[in-house]
Parts: structure tokens; C-alpha cells; sequence
């Protein structure tokens, strides 16, 4: 599915910046598509799964620890109920297992929005919210915002593939800090997360010959 905005409009505005103009046009047509995350208790979860994981790692557990809910479908009520042991038994590490648990409760109590309720809130509405889960940081919330619901003005600043992006597209000596990429970025508002897609196209050989 792609992102709800005007990507035309998009490229028009950030090609006003040069380097990032350059960087477009060698990287070409902008493909992100949004992933399905069902709900946002179920998108968070697999976003704990899979963290400090490889991909096929984290996906072989977080398949396992579907398959212990009815029909592969976890809920907050049962996960609660479930015995730390069981998750456990299907790859998940203690810190993991707290992370979920206090998910599940936290999404029960209403501070995890429903997906109707996300679409009502603001982007540092939805990420305050969101961080007070334990093992949920800003990070994580960003690319949900990105990939999974859509948003249009994003910037990971702290990301290691778009501090390198920039270091790369920009011509500089050595990874810009955040504050840095904060500062120049608010020039490509209010579409920096089709910036932000680009800069991460820069690290991808493919993307700069």
C-alpha cells in the first residue's frame, strides 16, 4: 500500500535542496510501501521481537510465539495471562517477555492507542505515548510512524543509516550529529519522511551509481 501523501508534491519541495536533489534523482522513484500491522498492540509486539535480532532469527520467534495464541493471533488479555515460561520456551528473553507483558498491559489500560485513536493523534502524541512502554524507545516509534502508519514528516535523527546517508549525500567527514540532521532537516518539513527514505537509499550501492 503507499503512503497517503503527494509524493509529486514531496520531491518538488525537497529537490529545492540541492544535495538531496542529486541524491534523488540518482536513487530514482520513491518506493516505500507501508506494512500492515493489523493493530498497534500486534505491530509493537513483533517491533519487541525483533529487536537486536537478525531478520530471519526474529521472524522464526516471533512465528512461535504466534502459534501459542488461538488462530496466531496474540491479545493483550492472553498474553497477560500467559506464563513467562511458555514465551520463554518460544525465544523470547526475559527482558523480552517483561517488554510484552507491560505492552499488553499498558494497551489494556488505553496509554496504547487503538488504531482509531492513532489516526487522531499527533506524531509526538502517538511517540509519547508509545515510549512509556519498557522496551519501546523513540526509535522504534518513528519507524512504526513511517512504515506502518504513514506519516509524512519523520525524521530518525539518531538512525545510523541516516546519520551515514547524510555524511554521504552532503560530502562531510564523519557521521553529523543528530542535532546536526535536526537542524538542516526542518528545510525539507513537512515531507521528511520521504527525506528520510532517501537518505537511507544513499548507503545502498545500487542506489548511488
Amino acid at each position: 500500500m503507499q503512503p497517503p501523501y503527494d509524493i509529486d508534491a514531496a520531491i518538488a519541495a525537497l529537490a529545492e535542496d540541492p544535495p538531496l536533489a542529486a541524491l534523488i534523482e540518482r536513487v530514482g522513484d520513491y518506493r516505500l510501501r507501508l506494512r500492515d500491522m493489523q493493530s498497534p498492540f500486534r505491530g509493537l509486539l513483533r517491533a519487541i521481537v525483533f529487536q537486536q535480532l537478525s531478520g530471519k532469527a526474529a521472524a522464526t520467534i516471533h512465528n512461535r510465539v504466534k502459534a501459542l495464541f488461538p488462530d496466531h493471533t496474540p491479545t493483550p488479555e492472553l498474553l497477560l495471562a500467559m506464563p513467562d515460561e511458555q514465551l520463554r520456551a518460544a525465544g523470547l528473553s526475559r527482558s523480552k517477555v517483561a517488554a510484552a507483558k507491560d505492552l499488553a498491559a499498558k494497551t489494556l489500560a488505553g496509554i496504547v492507542p487503538t488504531s482509531d485513536m492513532l489516526a487522531e493523534l499527533h506524531d509526538e502524541e502517538i511517540i509519547e505515548r508509545l515510549v512509556s512502554v519498557r522496551g519501546i524507545g523513540r526509535w522504534t516509534v518513528e519507524m512504526l510512524l513511517i512504515f506502518n502508519l504513514g506519516r509524512p514528516d519523520v525524521l530518525p535523527v539518531t538512525d545510523l543509516g541516516i546519520r551515514k546517508g547524510f555524511m554521504l549525500t552532503y560530502g562531510l567527514d564523519a557521521l553529523p550529529a543528530p542535532a546536526y540532521i535536526r537542524r538542516h532537516g526542518e528545510r525539507w518539513a513537512p515531507y521528511r519522511s520521504v527525506a528520510s527514505w532517501y537518505l537511507w537509499r544513499a548507503t545502498d550501492p545500487v542506489g548511488v551509481t
